[in-house]
């Protein structure tokens, strides 16, 4: 028996990164109903034949985080990248992504990409005051590139950024020899290139991985994960000094009177884009049914 991690899964054949390389790896029949549907990122155990190098799933570890849309497990990072260059990002489009991270316990890192064109003092400025960490680069320049490599080394990561943000040149800047890691392992599933895009794990240089999530590569929000109505003020860490101080018990913190999270607001210690954020996110679940939220993609 050996142990694995799974990086890629495309029509009931799974391929696992082992100690000794790359498997190509089946469920028995059982394994469904006895252990439950693997996906990438699942750390496995499985059992290898002799014959063809060939092997069969026959465990999987405890998941510490799992999403439904995109299908990943066990992230450690949910990198955010975003620009206050032309294609300036919508700052909501930054907060449904680390309101899903915070929600799932996936640590959150805003990036500002194009530091070379405008700084994004205001968009860092609301980041670090909401709790977030977060890194300028450039990948014109390649100024903070080191620093986001030492961040993501040996980590499991996911990149989201909206097109033209310069996510794609981060990724080679991070590891030059990515775009080929990405067709050897293409190259070795022997399965060409899909219409529908799956989920990947691509191995890096010093170690870790960076999921290929389609969806949060495009900021495809209508395709993410959602987050409980009553569960999204927790998903706002700023918000975590002010619960439970609200005149009113249950107030939803979107207009009610007496509301501490909408007073410190006005006081400005809650950034306003992230307030409007939040209201956005709530108009949108509030009246989901449980089968509805569950369906979308949150337990």
């Amino acid at each position: 028996m050996t142990e694995g991690i799974i990086l890629k899964g495309v029509g009931g054949f799974y391929y696992v990164d082992t100690p000794t390389g790359l498997v190509e790896c089946k469920a028995r029949g059982r394994f469904r109903k006895t252990v439950g549907k693997p996906i990438v990122g699942d750390r496995v155990s499985l059992e290898i034949q002799a014959e063809d190098g060939t092997g069969y799933l026959l465990d999987i570890a405890p998941r510490k985080n799992s999403l439904i849309r995109p299908a990943v497990a066990n992230l450690d990072l949910l990198v955010v990248v975003a620009s206050a260059a032309q294609p300036v990002t919508d700052p909501f489009l930054i907060d449904k992504v680390t309101a899903i991270a915070v929600h799932k316990g996936i640590d959150a890192l805003v990036v500002i990409n194009k530091t070379d064109a405008d700084a994004g003092d205001a968009l860092a400025a609301i980041y670090a005051q909401s709790g977030f960490e977060t890194l300028r680069v450039s990948a014109q320049t390649g100024a903070g590139i080191d620093a986001l490599r030492a961040r993501i080394r040996g980590l499991v990561s996911a990149f989201a950024g909206n097109s033209g943000v310069g996510k794609s040149s981060i990724l080679n800047r991070l590891d030059p020899q990515f775009g080929a890691a990405v067709g050897a392992i293409s190259d070795r599933i022997g399965r060409g290139r899909h219409t529908t895009r799956h989920v990947e794990l691509h191995p890096i240089a010093g170690g870790g991985y960076i999921a290929d999530t389609p969806g949060f590569s495009s900021f495809e929000t209508g395709q993410m994960d959602l987050v409980r109505a009553d569960a999204l003020e927790h998903a706002f860490p700023e918000f975590a000094p002010y619960l439970g101080q609200c005149r009113f018990t249950g107030c939803a913190h979107v207009k009610e009177l007496g509301c501490a999270v909408r007073a410190a607001v006005a006081a400005g210690a809650i950034a306003p884009s992230r307030h409007e954020s939040y209201v956005k996110l709530y108009e949108s679940v509030k009246d989901l049914k449980e089968w509805e939220i569950t369906k979308g993609g949150t337990r």
